[in-house]
């Protein structure tokens, strides 16, 4: 697959590489053990992050040797031959490209920028945008749809709610028709898996520890464990599925530190476990959001998402509710929402 019309490959510019970044240049590198993606042709012009240096190449940059360098010296050096200073804006003002592949990290205090201000500048001169980082779906989805429409582009965000899960698709090929009335879930890896393991037993702080071990869980996981990622998540999923404007901040937030330990420990033998739901109503003319602990009853479907899963029930007028699950995701699975935004500009 190609670039409609041109006959050569989507050019990319890679924000950020970080796990998730350097996951999806490894599969874009070699994409030999995945027939699905035989005829993707993506060739990453340039690789631009925020304190690791940055790469540019015009006819494409070899990722294999981009992620050697980066393993051993742990960012870009200016001994590489593709060594750049151009900064992440403007690399986006004068390179040549198709589209962006922003997977930057959140920045929850700066309401989504600078990914915003890259998904801007990218659209400005009508290239796609492809983005994982959930701040422009959270605080600008719609002024982006819209100048999207203008230019002539389109802005893609798949991997932004439930990795590579098809949330966003399925919304927009499969509920044509319907109407979104509301949405529920349990959208944080880290709670859920914090959750589980106090429910088992464990301290929080062994829990969190337990964690990042396994790579569920931040070095400093406060934007989890305080509901903002899964307040963000729920206003990427109202705006883009329920056509509204919700803003993180205006979702109520319980935090773990409010949850009850004991409550936890003992939900189960009442039949129940508690798990940190997230939901979004329409009420009054109005769309709500929440972020809350509930008990749910054990045979309930959200009481049996287990550690980094997740799980979403969309309410329909048309359809009635519609459950997705995702059980136990790694990285691929983030990096394969970007990839099934890349295909859909590709084909």
């Amino acid at each position: 697959m190609t670039r409609a019309g041109d006959g050569r490959p989507l050019r990319v510019v890679l924000i950020g590489f970080g796990n998730v970044g350097r996951t999806l240049a490894g599969i874009l590198a070699d994409p030999s053990p995945y027939p699905g993606l035989e005829g993707l042709a993506v060739s990453v012009v340039a690789i631009t992050t925020g304190s690791s240096g940055a790469l540019a190449n015009p006819a494409g940059i070899a990722l294999g040797s981009a992620l050697a360098e980066y393993r051993t010296a742990g960012r870009f050096t200016p001994d590489h031959p593709d060594h750049t200073d151009l900064g992440t804006l403007d690399a986006l003002t004068c390179l040549g490209y198709d589209a962006i592949v922003e997977t930057s990290p959140l920045n929850v205090v700066r309401r989504g920028e600078p990914a915003l201000s890259h998904a801007r500048a990218a659209l400005e001169r009508g290239r796609h945008v492809v983005t994982a980082n959930k701040g422009p779906v959270a605080w600008s989805y719609r002024s982006l749809m819209a100048l999207a429409a203008q230019k002539g582009a389109r802005f893609l965000h798949e991997a932004t709610v439930m990795d590579g899960a098809p949330v966003f698709n399925l919304a927009r090929h499969c509920l044509r028709g319907a109407t979104v009335l509301g949405v529920e879930g349990i959208l944080n890896s880290t709670t859920n898996w914090v959750l589980g393991a106090v429910e088992r037993g464990a301290s929080v702080a062994h829990a969190l520890e337990e964690a990042r071990r396994a790579g569920v869980a931040e070095a400093d996981p406060s934007l989890d464990l305080d509901g903002w990622d899964t307040a963000v998540k729920l206003s990427a999923l109202a705006n883009a599925l329920m056509h509204t404007e919700l803003r993180p901040e205006d979702v109520e937030r319980q935090t773990l530190a409010g949850v009850d330990l004991a409550r936890v420990r003992d939900a189960p033998g009442r039949g129940r476990r508690l798990k940190m739901v997230a939901v979004a109503s329409r009420a009054g003319g109005r769309v709500l959001g929440s972020v809350e602990a509930r008990e749910v009853p054990l045979g309930h479907p959200f009481a049996l998402v287990e550690g980094t899963g997740s799980i979403l029930r969309i309410t329909t007028d048309l359809l009635g509710s519609i459950s997705l699950i995702e059980e136990a995701p790694d990285l691929r699975a983030t990096a394969y929402g970007i990839l099934s935004d890349l295909l859909s500009l590709a084909g």
